[in-house]
C-alpha cells in the first residue's frame, strides 16, 4: 500500500466526506464534488484506494476508511461494513453474527450474507462473502449496528441462535451451533425466542432447539418452555445431524422421548457443549469485624452471597474486596 499523503484533488474529497460526517459515497457525487469529468474522478477514486483512503464496496459506491482508522483498517469489522453493501435488503448473519456478538472463537474467512436477492458469491477484501437465500416468511430478526461508524444489519443474538441451529452447516457444525446457542441463551430475551419460532412455524426447528437447549442446560422459562413444547408438537418425530436412515453413526446419542428427536450426531461433537449455558452459582464469604451485619452462620460477621458467575467478568484480575469497616471477601 502506497504513503496516505494525498493530493489536492484527493484532500478535497477525504476532507469534505469527514466533515459531513459521511462514511460513504457515490461515484456520481464524487464526480459532482470534484467537479471534472467521470474519467477524472476515476483517476483520483483508483489513487485513494491504492493510498487506503477508500475501498469499494459495490459498482460506484465507497466506502471512506477516516483518517484516524489508518492505512489497516480494513478489519474484520470493516469487512462487515463493505459486505453488506453488496445486497439491499440484507443481514449478516450465521457464524460471521456469531462471531461479531464473541458467541463463537471460531473465526473462519467467510462472511454470511443472508438476502432474498439471488447473487453469486464474491471476495471482499481477503474474505470470501457467501450469499445465503432466505424465504421472505424466514427473513427477520436483525437490526443495524455499529460497526466502526458504519450501519450494519446483523442478526441478534436470539436469531442467529436459530438459524444456526437450523443450519448448522453454515456454524461450523451441530457441536459449535450448541456452543453459539448457551453462550447466546446466557443474554437471551426468551419471550423474544418463543414469538421467533411460532413466526417461524417450524415443528421440527422447535424440537431441534428444545432439545439443544436441554443439552447445554440453559435456563429457559418454565412458560417458554411449555410454549416451546406446543410447537414442537405439531410436527412427528425429526433429527438432529444427517437423516439416521441417510447415514446413522456408531456412537449417536440416539433418542429422546421428551423432544421426540433422534439425534445422530457423534458423542464426543456434543460434548464440549453438555451443561454449557447453566449460570452456575459461586459461594463468597464477606468477613465483616461489625457483628451488627449480622451472619448466616460462622460467626464474626460472615455473609454469604450467591452469585452468579456472568457477572464476573467486568471485574478481571480482582482477587478481594475491601471496606472501611476493614471487611473482606474472599
Amino acid at each position: 500500500m502506497e504513503t496516505r499523503s494525498l493530493s489536492t484533488q484527493e484532500s478535497k474529497v477525504v476532507l469534505a466526506l469527514t466533515e459531513q460526517h459521511r462514511r460513504e459515497a457515490t461515484l456520481a457525487e464524487i464526480v459532482e464534488l470534484l467537479g471534472g469529468s467521470p474519467k477524472a474522478a476515476d483517476h483520483v477514486i483508483e489513487s485513494l484506494r491504492r493510498k487506503g483512503w477508500l475501498e469499494r464496496a459495490t459498482w460506484g459506491e465507497y466506502l471512506l476508511i477516516p483518517p484516524e482508522q489508518g492505512p489497516d483498517a480494513l478489519g474484520d469489522s470493516n469487512l462487515l461494513a463493505l459486505a453488506g453493501r453488496i445486497a439491499d435488503p440484507y443481514y449478516i448473519g450465521f457464524s460471521t453474527a456469531a462471531s461479531h456478538y464473541g458467541l463463537t472463537t471460531q473465526h473462519r474467512n467467510v462472511i454470511f450474507v443472508v438476502t432474498p436477492v439471488r447473487l453469486r458469491a464474491r471476495e471482499v477484501g481477503e474474505a470470501r462473502v457467501r450469499i445465503v437465500n432466505l424465504s421472505a416468511s424466514k427473513f427477520f430478526g436483525f437490526e443495524p449496528v455499529d460497526v466502526l461508524g458504519y450501519k450494519v444489519m446483523i442478526s441478534d443474538r436470539e436469531k442467529t441462535a436459530l438459524d444456526c441451529i437450523e443450519r448448522p452447516d453454515l456454524a461450523g457444525g451441530v457441536g459449535e451451533a450448541a456452543t453459539i446457542l448457551a453462550t447466546a441463551s446466557r443474554r437471551f430475551d426468551w419471550t423474544k425466542v418463543a414469538n421467533y419460532l411460532e413466526r417461524l412455524e417450524s415443528g421440527a426447528l422447535a424440537r431441534r432447539f428444545g432439545w439443544l437447549t436441554d443439552h447445554v442446560k440453559a435456563d429457559m422459562p418454565t412458560d417458554i418452555r411449555e410454549r416451546v413444547l406446543q410447537l414442537a408438537a405439531k410436527s412427528r418425530k425429526t433429527w438432529i445431524g444427517p437423516p439416521a436412515r441417510a447415514r446413522q453413526f456408531k456412537d449417536a446419542i440416539g433418542y429422546d422421548e421428551t423432544w421426540r428427536i433422534f439425534v445422530n450426531v457423534p458423542r464426543e461433537e456434543l460434548l464440549g457443549s453438555a451443561g454449557l449455558g447453566h449460570r452456575k452459582t459461586i459461594t463468597f464469604a464477606i468477613n465483616c469485624p461489625m457483628p451488627s451485619l449480622g451472619t448466616t452462620g460462622g460467626g464474626n460477621g460472615s455473609i454469604f452471597i450467591l452469585c452468579s458467575p456472568c457477572c464476573m467478568p467486568s471485574m478481571p484480575g480482582i482477587s478481594s474486596i475491601s471496606w472501611p469497616c476493614g471487611g473482606s471477601a474472599v
